[in-house]
Parts: structure tokens; sequence; C-alpha cells
């Protein structure tokens, strides 16, 4: 895998694709639009899902696609740069690309490394890298949500879903480790979440937030 990439191109790729993911794009955003800092309001994440407590969906929407894109964007230029390459050396520089991409989200060097949870990155990253599996955990996500109006609990699901079904599909292994990757580490920064699961105390989408 690595002896078909030259070093250059991976540390290309790895800090390319974490300052890329870095770009805080609630921030940005809400700064732009007169809109006070996402920070500064509700849970202090710089996700799409805080931004749109500000009353504000146009941001929030454009919050969700910078976010998603930005792993997206870092695993395209990756796969453009090995476009010649072996499926497998293409599958690694594209995982580390988007990895990296997902790094930067959650700990952006902007914001003192204090960024978001990483979910819209997750899903902007699978599905460049793999489209049928960015699907495929987005219509987990999509039906747990229904089902649950619980927007951690589906993405805890999609988390644990996502490197079975990269695995289930025949994806490189490259791949299902970068899915096994971000799982873990949304996992880690759910576990106010979590905890609130557990205790019965989450709140569901569109419900009142409990104080």
């Amino acid at each position: 895998m690595f002896s078909d990439l030259s070093p250059t191109l991976v540390a290309a790729a790895v800090v390319g694709g974490y300052l890329l993911g870095s770009i805080p794009f609630g921030v940005l955003v809400m700064r732009a639009a007169g809109a006070g800092d996402p920070r500064a309001i509700g849970s202090g994440n710089i996700g799409a899902t805080n931004v749109l407590r500000s009353g504000r969906k146009g941001l929030a929407a454009l919050t969700l696609l910078g976010d998603g894109g930005k792993g997206a964007l870092a695993v395209l230029a990756a796969w453009l740069a090995t476009r010649h390459a072996s499926t497998q050396a293409q599958a690694t520089l594209t995982a580390l690309a988007g990895g990296s991409a997902f790094l930067g989200h959650l700990f952006p060097v902007w914001l003192g490394f204090k960024g978001g949870k990483g979910v819209a990155t997750f899903f902007g990253t699978l599905l460049a890298a793999a489209w049928p599996v960015g699907l495929a955990a987005g219509a987990v996500w999509l039906i747990m949500t229904a089902v649950f109006r619980m927007s951690s609990l589906a993405a805890l699901a999609t988390a644990t879903l996502a490197p079975v079904i990269a695995l289930a599909l025949g994806r490189p292994p490259a791949i299902a480790l970068l899915a096994l990757g971000m799982g873990v580490l949304i996992y880690l920064r759910h576990i106010p979440n979590i905890r609130r699961l557990l205790a019965g105390e989450e709140p569901r989408i569109g419900g009142a937030k409990r104080a």
C-alpha cells in the first residue's frame, strides 16, 4: 500500500487534509451573516446542528455543506493524485486524506483544537471515498432519525454500522479502517450524549431541550 506512494504525496495528503478539515464553516458563516458565534449558543458546538439553534436554517445548511464538502474535497484531491496508481494505493491515500480532514474538523488548529463532533464531515468523507458505503450509511441515519428522532442516536448507530457496510460491500481494507477510525472518534465526541441517552434525558429532534 504505502510502497506505491511517495512520502511527499502522503505528507501532502495528511497535512493538506487536516488544514482543509480545520476550516470552521459554522463559525465563518455565522460571523459573515452577523449572527454571532455558534460557540456562544446552545451546545457551543461549531456544527450545523448547533448553528440551527441560531434560528437561521440557511446558515445551518451552508455549514452542513461546508463541513461535508471539506471531507469530500480532501478525498477527491487524493483520488486525483493517485488516479494512475493501484486500487489499494489509491484507497490508502484517500483514506489518509479523508481521515486527516475528519481530524481537522474535530481538532481545528484555527480554534485551539476545539472543533465539532464530525458527523457531517464523516458523511462527506465516506460519500467521496466509497459512495455506496456513504449512501448506505446515510440511509441508516435517516431511518434511525425517523424512528427515534434523536440525532445523536442516529449518528452513533451509523458510526457502528459503517465499517461493517464497507466490508460487506467489498471495499478495500483502508476504507473500512477509515470508517472504523471515524466511528470510534464519533463515539468519543458523543460521550455526553451517550450518558444522556442511558439516563433517558437526550432531547428529541423538534422537542424542547432539557435544562
